[in-house]
């Protein structure tokens, strides 16, 4: 019903976000370690994979507007709290791969010999 109110085109933009964001966060999840999760204390990895694989699911051949939101809404969560933590406990973050800043040193910041 709430479908017939707007463009084709909107809807096939918004389906196309909604699966490509899912199959995303899934890939990530899959990539992360098992033991990230519990040490960040967000769930399990089986459980991500089995809300997102769902997600995956429903956007790919179920087409309600109501059960791609709730979709959404865990790519979101998966992706604004869930990765955050997932790459701070595997040391990853900052823009270099394994964190720091520029002026690292491997042990520690490295200031000039002062």
């Amino acid at each position: 019903m709430l479908r017939e109110g707007f463009d084709l085109t909107l809807w096939l933009v918004l389906d196309l976000i909604f699966i490509v964001s899912s199959v995303a966060a899934l890939t990530l999840a899959a990539l992360a370690r098992e033991d990230a999760y519990r040490a960040a204390d967000k769930k399990t990895k089986s459980f991500w994979l089995v809300i997102l694989g769902v997600t995956v699911a429903v956007n790919l051949f179920i087409s309600v507007l109501f059960l791609s939101i709730a979709g959404l809404i865990a790519t979101i969560v998966f992706f604004v709290d869930v990765r955050p933590a997932l790459k701070q406990v595997s040391g990853g973050g900052g823009g270099r791969r394994g964190g720091g800043s520029s002026s690292d040193g491997p042990y520690g910041p490295y200031n000039g010999g002062r």
